[in-house]
């Protein structure tokens, strides 16, 4: 008998922990209407259920297995919605008779009741401190400072309900959610005083502080955060605008991040295709190195196991085309027959700086970029240490002679390769046209893709 007790209660268990989500909900205000419940996923919302409500707002959503832990919404229409957090207990009633989520009640669910406890105590400071700025507008000079130590006050009370929460729920969500997106802010008092009073000085030790801090409160390796408004764009900040945006400086950092989350596939998977496409289009100069790199550690190694193998051939045509003409690298050297049949090698040029131009002339961007080249920045440095190598892409030479008679372009080294054997289009990426590649005096790419003004403000600065 004791036998046949253990295995029932076993059985009991197990059928417990197997219970999918039940969530009574009693709206008043949505009384006969269909309710949506939806969850957020990387800053989007997306709809897991669909009930129609009795004439007294009641109905129940049931899944079959438990959802993800997170950021919930129940929504009637563009006005009338409320989020929630949905912790692990996932079996509970849920009221409101709005849809303010200060006015939800829960029973049955603790975390997910500590939630809206939160969100009423957040409402209660907000209205606090509308209130004090308000007194402080208007309150003789006497008054102002103790109004505004008040004020100070209430990001006191803000932080001592983080931690509270935290030291009564340590396993919960809500315990990481609540501060998830708080950076801590750079004592400045601490610092010694020749740094306080050198603005130079102080602005790099924030900028050091808060790419040091920047993810004290966000646990980024939790999955939970999935599931929330937060992650993306926590992690677009911190790529484009809280570390320095070099590829030398980046790469450390995103390699790391990316190796951190790597136990976690969700968010693994996530984090490295987003690295992967953020780099490929990123304005940054020389971020398309971040880009090969990441596609040969991860995707071309095969550790990208959500890559098709047509996401895997665009990354590997992308990589063949980026991978010799990346910024610090030695330019490959080229060796084409000029408009009068002479051959030119590129890294022959003797120049303190050789600009490579690859372009065609029916290019509509082309139309105007080349001559441009020409008028506004090699006949202003020409003589200042500049040359120019422009490779004519396609094989009409009687198209190529009529633009560089039209433009007068006949001072530059002007080539091309009738037969396309040299492989430039693929070594210098024409894919698309106009391509600008800046090479130093030793040949090594220093710069591209620049615009005119781009090219302007370089020279200016390198060959004055």
């Amino acid at each position: 008998m004791k036998h046949i007790g253990f295995l029932f209660l076993l059985f009991c268990s197990v059928a417990a922990s197997s219970q999918g989500l039940d969530i009574e909900v009693k709206l008043d205000q949505a009384a006969g209407k269909k309710v949506f419940l939806a969850n957020y996923y990387l800053g989007n919302i997306f709809a897991k259920d669909t009930i129609q409500l009795d004439e007294e707002g009641r109905g129940e959503f049931k899944t079959d297995s438990l959802l993800p832990q997170g950021l919930y919404k129940i929504y009637m229409n563009k006005d009338n919605h409320f989020d929630f957090l949905l912790g692990a207990d996932q079996q509970f009633s849920l009221s409101n008779s709005t849809f303010s989520a200060t006015d939800m009640k829960v029973e049955g669910a603790e975390e997910t009741d500590a939630f809206v406890d939160y969100i009423v105590f957040l409402k209660n400071l907000q209205d606090k401190g509308a209130e004090l700025r308000e007194n402080i507008k208007s309150a003789p000079e006497g008054e102002k400072e103790q109004l505004r130590n008040e004020m100070e006050g209430l990001t006191d009370r803000l932080h001592q309900k983080w931690e509270t929460i935290g030291e009564e729920h340590p396993g919960w969500f809500l315990s990481k959610f609540v501060k998830a997106n708080h950076v801590p802010a750079l004592d400045v008092s601490s610092l010694p005083e020749e740094v306080q009073n050198n603005d130079s000085l102080l602005l790099r030790k924030r900028f050091n502080y808060q790419r040091e801090h920047f993810w004290d409160n966000f646990d980024y390796t939790d999955e939970r955060f999935l599931y929330t408004p937060f992650y993306k764009p926590k992690l677009e900040t911190w790529f484009t605008k809280v570390l320095y945006q070099n590829y030398d400086s980046i790469k450390p950092d995103v390699f790391s991040f990316i190796e951190n989350v790597r136990p976690n596939k969700r968010i693994f998977q996530f984090v490295t295709s987003w690295f992967l496409n953020s780099s490929v289009n990123s304005n940054i100069m020389g971020m398309d190195a971040l880009f090969v790199d990441i596609a040969r550690e991860y995707y071309l190694s095969g550790d990208a196991f959500w890559a098709t193998e047509k996401t895997l051939e665009n990354i590997r045509e992308n990589v063949l085309f980026a991978k010799d003409n990346l910024i610090g690298m030695t330019a490959p050297n080229l060796t084409l027959e000029s408009f009068d049949g002479e051959y030119f090698t590129l890294h022959d040029v003797e120049a303190d700086y050789t600009v490579l131009v690859i372009y065609e002339p029916d290019c509509s961007h082309c139309k105007v970029f080349v001559p441009e080249l020409h008028e506004k920045v090699y006949e202003k440095f020409r003589d200042k240490g500049l040359e120019v190598y422009a490779i004519y892409s396609m094989d009409n030479k009687e198209e190529w002679g009529e633009f560089l008679t039209k433009h007068g372009l006949f001072d530059w080294i002007n080539v091309w390769d009738e037969h396309h054997v040299s492989r430039f289009k693929i070594l210098y990426d024409a894919r698309k046209t106009p391509g600008v590649y800046v090479l130093n005096e030793d040949k090594e790419i220093v710069a591209k893709k620049m615009t005119i003004e781009q090219l302007e403000k370089f020279f200016e600065l390198n060959l004055n």
